[in-house]
């Protein structure tokens, strides 16, 4: 395949995977006010674990890969990443939640230039400054937006666990099968998210059966898509497209949970798309 319709393949996959992983985030809100992170953790990794387990037989694959530690590592990061945008998700709103944790691109751009020597183009640069211009005008909706520090506190910290967890898949990509990366994640989150779910059980109710399937199935998806997207583009790229998850979150929010979107939003839902488009429109110089 061209490396031109590779990386426009690339592109589109992290569209799809800020749709899922914000899919997830409705689902995350139906049920955080009574079921503990930990325990929507727990759920996600189970069901991740027997999609991931079925992809991978029916593809033939090994599931063990080969630099199993840093595997293991990418799963503990991921872990530590879920607990707080889980708890996140169930203390601020939907969209502010979401903005919070998109302060991981310029983590991510920076852990990736000093840790895979990966360079920043200006055109990268510029779409992350549009991008990061527009998370801030959508985190203070006309000036009237007062956040609780605790949990945007603990956004930050799943904002930086993310970036960590990106830099490693991209690491990993070098040798790694892409559903070898996802399998890993879930497996390793079933054994960390149990001790904190034995301390303070919640038996859910039928509904919250669903929802928290739906948490399983959407962050499948969602990490199938940017697994393979990480593996074909630079990290900043590919993080700098993921912005558009901050409008799906907005529009969920709206409709959902009648989040009010005024111009101070829909100024920074406009910037974070631009973002995105001119992260579309950058072309790879053959050598």
């Amino acid at each position: 395949m061209p490396d031109s319709d590779r990386g426009r393949r690339a592109m589109l996959g992290m569209v799809a995977s800020a749709l899922s992983f914000s899919l997830m985030g409705v689902c995350v809100k139906q049920v955080g006010g009574r079921i503990p992170a930990a325990e929507v953790v727990l759920a996600r990794a189970i069901v991740s674990v027997a999609l991931s387990w079925w992809l991978l037989r029916r593809a033939g694959i090994s599931p063990w890969g080969q630099r199993r530690w840093l595997l293991i590592w990418r799963g503990v990061i991921g872990t530590a990443a879920l607990l707080c945008v889980y708890a996140a998700l169930a203390a601020l709103p939907l969209a502010s939640a979401t903005v919070l944790q998109y302060l991981y691109p310029p983590f991510t751009g920076l852990l990736a230039w000093l840790m895979l020597g990966e360079r920043i183009g200006k055109r990268v640069v510029a779409a992350m400054a549009l991008g990061w211009l527009g998370v801030l005008l959508v985190a203070q909706p006309g000036g009237s937006m007062a956040l609780a520090w605790q949990p945007v506190l603990i956004a930050v910290a799943g904002a930086l666990f993310t970036a960590l967890a990106y830099v490693s898949v991209r690491s990993l990509g070098q040798s790694e099968h892409p559903l070898v990366i996802v399998f890993y994640f879930p497996l390793v989150a079933l054994p960390l998210s149990l001790p904190l779910v034995a301390l303070h059980p919640v038996l859910p109710t039928p509904m919250e059966v669903l929802w928290l399937l739906g948490v399983g199935l959407f962050t499948q998806l969602g990490q199938v898509y940017l697994t393979r997207s990480l593996m074909a583009l630079p990290a900043a790229r590919a993080t700098a497209i993921s912005y558009v998850q901050v409008l799906f979150a907005g529009g969920w929010g709206w409709l959902m949970f009648g989040e009010a979107i005024d111009a101070w939003t829909i100024a920074g839902a406009a910037l974070v798309l631009a973002a995105t488009l001119v992260s579309l429109s950058h072309r790879q110089r053959a050598r």
